[in-house]
């Protein structure tokens, strides 16, 4: 299984981009958010995270390979977590995520059933599943940065975080709030052991602010 991709990105359309590798051209389908990321780069050297999957239908026979591509490890998680909901796989997906991960996965968060209407192809029904069997997963997509889970948010620390942006909001913040004011820390390379540490350093830095 194919799981990263190197070359030159030779071109970028609406739904895929083609890559040059040595004497190949790949194309390698790329939802929204990520195509918006590669505008301007055709002709550089790019390196994509990518899934493998087969389309069409088997039971014709006619199945084909396809790819598709992500910045980042973590854009690819989010991906396939989106897919693993019941009635929306990879096609539906491809075509929902228009929106950056971290504007997804705060919709999700906060139950916003409305908000993630707005995708397209997402209507109630699905919105309220992919709520249902995500929002205790999308916390560090939440505070993702750059395409990235924000620095101290990731394996050991995803925990940590998640409950203090969910002690945030608690708190009376709004999720974007929280999230802003966690990345802000995040972003020093501090390490924490606890919430209360991370509290204190959010309303710290408020202080300072102020």
């Amino acid at each position: 299984m194919r799981t990263r991709i190197n070359g030159r990105l030779s071109e970028l359309g609406d739904t895929e981009a083609t890559i040059d590798v040595g004497a190949f051209s790949y194309a390698v389908y790329v939802p929204d958010f990520v195509r918006r990321q590669l505008q301007g780069r055709e002709g550089q050297e790019i390196s994509l995270r990518t899934i493998e999957y087969l389309e069409g239908n088997p039971q014709k026979g006619r199945m084909t390979p396809r790819l598709i591509g992500f910045t980042s490890d973590a854009e690819r998680e989010f991906f396939e977590l989106v897919c693993s909901v019941d009635g929306v796989g990879v096609k539906k997906t491809l075509k929902a995520m228009v929106q950056p991960v971290c504007d997804v996965a705060e919709a999700i968060v906060e139950k916003d059933t409305e908000r993630l209407t707005l995708l397209p192809g997402i209507g109630p029904a699905v919105a309220d599943r992919i709520i249902a069997k995500l929002h205790r997963k999308m916390t560090p997509f939440a505070l993702m940065v750059g395409g990235e889970v924000g620095a101290g948010s990731a394996e050991s620390s995803g925990d940590l975080i998640g409950e203090a942006l969910q002690a945030l909001v608690g708190l009376g913040h709004s999720t974007a709030d929280a999230r802003s004011k966690l990345e802000a820390i995040l972003g020093s390379g501090q390490s924490f052991d606890s919430v209360e540490e991370v509290l204190r350093e959010v309303y710290r830095q408020q202080r300072a602010d102020g």
